[in-house]
C-alpha cells in the first residue's frame, strides 16, 4: 500500500510533537475503594519526592510533581526522547462524605499512594428501633406465662 505525503498531517504531527507542554504529561492513576477507604495510586517514576505537592481546597484535591531533565553532556545525541520532563498536575473532585482532614500520602517505588477515608458520619450504621409496651407480652408463649403464675 503506497502512502501519499499529506503536508497538513505532517505539519499537525510536527506542531503537536514540539508544542507539547510538560503540564500535559500524563499521570496514570488507579482508583479503588477498599472497605471504608478510597485509594488513589498515581505513577510518578523519576520524580523527586521533595517536589511532590498534595493539597485540598474545598472538594478539589490537587497533586503536583516535577521531573527534571538529565544533565546532558556535550557529546550526547538523542536517539529517542519520550520521557516527559517538567511540572505536571492532576486534580480530583472529591465527593461528599470523605474525611478530608485524614488524607494520607505515601511515595514509594515511583508510585504516590493517597488514602482517603470515608467520614464517620457518612458510614452506614444500624439504627436500633425502640418499641413501647410490655416486654412480657412480646417474649415467650401463653403457656409459659401460665406456668409462671
Amino acid at each position: 500500500m503506497a502512502r501519499t505525503f499529506d503536508p497538513f498531517r505532517e505539519m499537525d504531527r510536527f506542531v503537536n510533537e514540539f508544542t507539547r507542554t510538560p503540564s500535559a504529561a500524563p499521570m496514570p492513576m488507579d482508583l479503588y475503594r477498599e472497605g471504608d477507604t478510597f485509594v488513589a495510586r498515581i505513577d510518578l517514576p523519576g520524580v523527586d519526592p521533595g517536589s511532590i505537592d498534595v493539597d485540598v481546597e474545598e472538594r478539589t484535591l490537587t497533586v503536583r510533581a516535577e521531573r527534571k531533565a538529565d544533565e546532558a553532556g556535550e557529546d550526547r545525541r538523542w536517539l529517542a526522547k519520550e520521557r516527559a520532563v517538567g511540572t505536571f498536575a492532576r486534580q480530583l473532585n472529591l465527593g461528599q462524605g470523605l474525611a478530608l482532614d485524614k488524607i494520607e500520602a505515601d511515595y514509594r517505588d515511583g508510585v504516590l499512594t493517597l488514602t482517603i477515608p470515608v467520614a464517620e458520619q457518612a458510614k452506614p450504621r444500624k439504627i436500633q428501633v425502640n418499641h413501647r409496651g410490655s416486654a412480657a407480652q412480646i417474649e415467650g408463649s401463653a403457656s409459659e406465662e401460665q406456668q409462671e403464675a
